[in-house]
């Protein structure tokens, strides 16, 4: 039986906090905002002239439609970072912090390998040199949980 001074995060029976749920559908949010644009809205390079895409308002926003998808993805790995979720708490914090990193650099070394042709890469053939913005952000996302490593 758990005392009554002992917190929610001391009790790790409860995997899904409010904290959690919000920082996964935020994830899946990007995730979905970034495949939505790419797949469906933005013009297609290939097709002369260049057909506009619909919806209208997002189509308008243009490469803006990435930083609302990966702004999403990155406010959520930073949610999941506080102690009430499985990833900012324990080795979840580890995980979390080598994850970002790990994803960072590679994300950031496959621009730079395959920065002569991006044409096969999907999203990363939109982006240019915003993809080095993408790998350091996941690093900085990385290093909200090395704050809370112990």
């Amino acid at each position: 039986m758990p005392k009554s001074s002992e917190t929610f995060v001391d009790s790790p029976s409860k995997v899904f906090s409010v904290r959690f749920i919000v920082a996964l559908l935020l994830i899946a949010a990007g995730i979905g905002w970034i495949l939505y644009y790419y797949l469906g809205v933005r013009p297609d390079p290939t097709v002369f002239p260049a057909e506009e895409g619909s919806p209208k308002a997002i189509a308008d926003l243009g490469d803006w439609n990435y930083v609302i998808g990966f702004g999403a993805v990155m406010l959520g790995l930073a949610v999941s970072a506080h102690p009430s979720t499985p990833l900012g708490r324990g080795r979840g914090v580890v995980v979390g912090m080598l994850g970002c990193f790990l994803v960072g650099l590679l994300w950031i070394c496959t621009f730079y390998v395959f920065s002569d042709d991006l044409s096969a890469l999907p999203v990363m053939n939109d982006l240019g040199q915003w993809n080095l913005a993408v790998g350091i952000a996941f690093m900085a996302v990385g290093f909200t949980f090395a704050t809370r490593w112990e």
